[in-house]
């Protein structure tokens, strides 16, 4: 039988089983205790928190666990309404790319940061998979405050997966391509098209992101990593499919062999080969996007090189291993000896020994090379298989007693199993279809071995139907004991791919509460309502604006124009936990802005046609919230209607007294 044959089978078995799902009693999956174990009561908090990455939203969202509720959507790559990220002046920056603006991206994989193995509650990274790129959520303000492009490689699918200190995010390109890319037949992908696997630096105090280098790799699909941890610190594994390199019909022609091939890379002998200059540079572009968090500016800067380093020049770099077919990561266990390599064709799993590769290095203990890469031998770095655990195995995490848990896609399944024995220990049924799983610090040195987060594909059937399209399903488990207990089952913004839990104490008593008004380094901040004004240059009219409880300032402005651009530069003046002020203009063909206390945002407003609009306040701040408002009337292009601006009437109706406040605010601002 061959393997198409096999795959076809599969897939059969898929089917029936997803066709059987509504016929499926799930009222005594459920304990009897779950409701209790999940009720968190008024006023109490959640033990974890849960980051979920959003799919095709290209957003993160945040959870409580085990409440199930949601506390947040953090917008990072598709600019966000709600808010005006990507909106305001100040973040459109933050999609500036080497293809250009790009306000979306599919975001697949997070990652919390660690030192010493564990996560230590700073920052976020996620990344975007359709236009390479990687970005970093600060976690005392829940904003995405830097995004890095990742140049010459094509879906960024598998990233951003970090080391043990935070030393690096290592990622890997989906789709090889021609390095540098050029105009050739895609039929040449043999000989044209090129991997890279890259490592991005992560500054120790500030976070910041930096492209340290990247490595020019066979021609393969790569697809998720892990890197070591203890024993195993200092080298990275990433699982490819498409060891055949085709190009066309993948789901045939890319499972031909029956094993594609895992990279080991020692990214510590990297470092040594960049320091004895065994890199080249390479001309090439792409964008690093930093936001300022005294102004809430976002700087885009346009970079130009890149290093790259060849297996052939620097000996001992790469290796490969083989692993089973179509693989969805390599997950090291605590210890760091163990690798798990599932492959979502195979019936069974592989589990690597890191001692034993090792010596299969150290004494050459090979099967061969792939375009100079030396393939270690399978037998001589397996520790052992888990026989016929399931259908479809994607991917594991573990509970810190020894214990792995792994999903099956085609089976619908959750099978928890002893490491070290490869005995299958527990399984219990999903709905449906889980890809990844996470159990609080399950990546880790040290997991929280108390709940299990499955994330299922289909959710037919779960909740109320939506139409064609239905959120997804997540499936909290008990897995404190000898057995799996489901607890909750919630929905889930579509389609997370991954997520990572954390404990609340990790990052809740550094979350920020306000910005502190006088460290505001906005250049356009208006720092009291004595300082609001209106000012004319050429065509561009610059509103500085206040937002307090409860009114803006000005709230009255008359003479402009259509065809003028109209900066409105609002400063919130609340010092108050939980006080941001919203301001929407009337016709505003881009968003609201959401400024947070003590932030300043702009909104760029270009009228249209000869009116009177209204703007106002969008978040219910007050008693008085629905007065918050004010009228902005714009004249005919050419028109000669003085600028005024106000508070009262007297500034509306005489020019004078409007003159005499306009030279009064520029002496308090110092102009």
């Amino acid at each position: 039988m061959n393997r198409s044959t096999i795959n076809l089978q599969i897939i059969s078995v898929a089917i029936l089983m997803l066709a059987s799902c509504s016929n499926r009693d799930t009222r005594q999956i459920v304990h009897g205790d779950a409701a209790e174990q999940v009720y968190v009561p008024p006023g109490e908090y959640d033990e974890f928190y849960a980051f979920l990455s959003g799919g095709y939203s290209g957003q993160v969202t945040v959870y409580g666990i085990p409440s199930g509720r949601m506390f947040k959507e953090i917008p990072v790559f598709s600019q966000y309404p709600e808010n005006g990220y990507g909106y305001s002046e100040e973040t459109k920056p933050m999609f500036n790319t080497s293809y250009g603006f790009v306000p979306w991206d599919d975001s697949h994989h997070i990652e919390l940061s660690q030192q010493n193995g564990e996560f230590d509650g700073r920052w976020l990274f996620v990344n975007g998979n359709n236009t390479p790129r990687i970005a970093r959520v600060d976690l005392t303000t829940f904003e995405t405050v830097e995004i890095l492009e990742i140049p010459d490689v094509a879906g960024l699918h598998c990233a951003p997966f970090i080391t043990e200190n935070s030393e690096y995010l290592v990622s890997g390109t989906r789709f090889s391509v021609p390095i540098p890319q050029k105009d050739v037949p895609i039929e040449s992908f043999k000989e044209n098209f090129k991997g890279l696997i890259n490592y991005v630096s992560v500054d120790p105090e500030h976070g910041h992101m930096e492209l340290a280098f990247q490595i020019e790799m066979p021609g393969f699909n790569y697809d998720l990593a892990r890197n070591g941890k203890g024993p195993s610190h200092g080298w990275s594994f990433l699982t490819s499919y498409n060891s055949e390199q085709a190009h066309t019909l993948l789901e045939v022609n890319a499972s031909q062999m029956d094993k594609d091939l895992m990279a080991i890379i020692n990214w510590k002998k990297a470092e040594e080969c960049l320091a004895a200059g065994k890199f080249t540079e390479r001309t090439t572009s792409y964008y690093h996007n930093l936001h300022d968090e005294a102004s809430g500016i976002v700087k885009s800067t346009e970079l130009t090189t890149t290093k790259i380093l060849d297996p052939k020049e620097c000996p001992d770099l790469v290796y490969f291993i083989p692993v089973p077919k179509s693989p969805h990561g390599a997950d090291v266990d605590p210890t760091g000896e163990y690798l798990v390599g599932n492959g979502k064709l195979s019936a069974d799993m592989s589990v690597y020994s890191f001692s034993k590769m090792m010596k299969a290095i150290e004494e050459k203990n090979f099967d061969g090379e792939f375009d100079g890469i030396p393939i270690i031998s399978y037998e001589a770095g397996l520790h052992g298989i888990v026989q016929k655990p399931g259908l479809g195995p994607l991917h594991t995490e573990f509970d810190g007693r020894g214990n792995a848990y792994t999903t099956f896609f085609i089976s619908s399944e959750v099978v928890k199993w002893n490491v070290e024995t490869k005995e299958i220990l527990d399984r219990h049924p999903v709905y449906y279809s889980p890809g990844h799983l996470t159990i609080p610090g399950g990546e880790t040195r040290k997991p929280n071995g108390k709940y299990l987060l499955a994330m299922n594909k289909i959710t037919k059937d779960r909740f109320l139907p939506t139409g064609p399209e239905m959120m997804h399903s997540a499936q909290l488990f008990d897995i404190s004991g000898d057995k799996m207990k489901m607890l909750l089952d919630f929905p889930t913004k579509s389609e997370p791919h991954y997520a990572q839990i954390i404990a609340a104490d990790m990052v809740m008593p550094n979350s920020k509460k306000f910005y502190p008004i006088e460290e505001n380094t906005h250049p356009h901040v208006t720092l009291g309502e004595g300082n609001s004004r209106v000012e004319r240059d050429g065509d561009e009219v610059h509103v500085y604006m206040t937002a307090m409880r409860s009114h803006l300032a000005p709230d009255n402005i008359e003479g402009l124009k259509v065809g003028d651009k109209v900066f409105f530069h609002v400063t919130n003046m609340e010092q108050d936990w939980d006080m941001p002020h919203g301001f929407a203009m009337q016709g505003a063909r881009n968003a609201e802005l959401l400024v947070m206390p003590g932030q300043t945002r702009t909104l760029l407003w270009e009228p249209q046609k000869v009116s009177v609009f209204a703007f106002y306040c969008t978040d219910f701040c007050s008693a008085l919230h629905q007065e918050m408002s004010g009228y902005a009337r714009v004249s005919a292009q050419g028109s000669d209607v003085p600028l005024k601006w106000g508070l009262n009437e007297e500034l509306r109706e005489s020019q004078q007294a409007a003159n005499a406040f306009y030279d009064q605010a520029k002496t308090n601002a110092g102009k």
